[in-house]
């Protein structure tokens, strides 16, 4: 593998977790991301402004708005197959009701920070009315919008995300190879104690005499020091330093959101049957849902458009792998959460945000000297 290959660095040079040869299950995809499954993109806006003490309205700023758009921009009316998994229900995620009563959504996904999910799920309206007006013509749009907290680090409260933000995001979604750790709705986001945020990670699934491609993609941000395990290693009760250094307190709000894409045939039953098995992803990290943590989770399959658009008048047919047959895509869904979360916390920097609070990097050399 090269310096430059995907799988060990992001776009901008940052490792990922395969940069320090730590063995993991599974085979992944081209650039080992989301968008590798196709039609899927992700695009970003990152806001990082100011130093010292909190202005409310003011700074520092340290958050984003991340957005994952299911099929291409064109096709963004017709619905994908998808279901919901709420581990633990302290956070949101806008369109869940008609997800569970139809079984699909459409129109781009938005994550970002809790006090700006209103804004997010109404700047995607915005931005749909303006590049596929028709989408919303004659109907109603019920997008995708969620959220974890990041007032830790950032102004949470000077709500500074725009519809403009929320717009550069969706007008930047691209395929490829995706950026990780502090963009996007991660910016600000802390995951066992150390700088955490955006990961990615996806894997290759064979059935049968096809191949399909199961994506990940996670904004971190939970989980306790002494839980942080690193393949099946609880690392977190040696890494006591580097230290968070709290100049104002810091409330226990962790919370993770998972998005699993894949192109592989499933029902909506069975998306849901696949987010229910994030939270053993998570665990394999140390996750164990604490109290405060929003954990929510959304599987969406591109597959059996015009079964999920479901025209009027005719009988819709859709194909789909046999529920006997699905475990490997459960096993593709933990190791790719594992490795986003992990990728997330790797591919980032320290950080210092409001009032002095600093959250450190996860040590680059001490994952050297562990796992090299």
């Amino acid at each position: 593998m090269s310096i430059d290959d995907p799988h060990l660095r992001t776009p901008s040079g940052k490792p990922r977790l395969r940069a320090f040869s730590i063995a993991l299950d599974g085979t992944p995809g081209r650039f080992n991301a989301i968008t590798d499954v196709p039609g899927v993109t992700v695009g970003y806006t990152t806001l990082i402004a100011g130093d010292g003490a909190l202005q409310v309205g003011t700074g520092p700023v340290r958050t984003g708005v991340t957005a994952i758009l299911p099929r291409p921009r064109g096709e963004l009316a017709t619905p994908v197959f998808a279901g919901v998994f709420s581990q633990n229900g302290n956070g949101e995620l806008t369109g869940a009701h008609i997800i569970e009563e139809t079984g699909a959504f459409n129109l781009p996904i938005t994550i970002t920070n809790t006090h700006s999910c209103g804004v997010t799920r109404d700047g995607t309206l915005r931005w749909m009315s303006r590049v596929l007006p028709a989408a919303l013509d004659s109907a109603w749009g019920l997008p995708v919008a969620t959220e974890t907290y990041d007032g830790f680090l950032n102004d949470i409260n000077g709500h500074h995300v725009s519809f403009d933000h929320v717009a550069s995001a969706l007008d930047g979604a691209t395929s490829g190879a995706v950026e990780e750790g502090s963009v996007g709705g991660g910016t600000g986001m802390i995951s066992f104690g150390f700088k955490a945020g955006s990961g990615t990670a996806s894997r290759i699934v064979e059935w049968q005499d096809r191949s399909s491609t199961l994506g990940v993609f996670v904004q971190a941000n939970f989980g306790k020091r002494r839980n942080f395990t690193i393949r099946c290693s609880r690392v977190g009760l040696e890494l006591v330093e580097p230290a968070i250094r709290e100049a104002t307190p810091r409330a226990e709000k962790g919370s993770i959101i998972a998005i699993i894409a894949t192109d592989a045939p499933f029902l909506p039953h069975q998306m849901k049957r696949l987010a229910r098995r994030v939270p053993l992803g998570i665990a394999m990290t140390g996750g164990y849902g604490y109290h405060s943590s929003g954990d929510i989770f959304l599987a969406f399959s591109t597959a059996n458009p015009e079964a999920a658009l479901a025209a009027s008048g005719r009988i819709a047919r859709a194909e789909f792998i046999p529920d006997v047959d699905i475990d490997p895509f459960f096993d593709a869904v933990v190791q790719g959460v594992e490795e986003a979360i992990l990728n997330a916390l790797v591919a980032n920097e320290d950080m210092t945000g409001r009032d002095g609070n600093f959250v450190p990097a996860l040590p680059k050399e001490w994952l050297k000297e562990k796992f090299g």
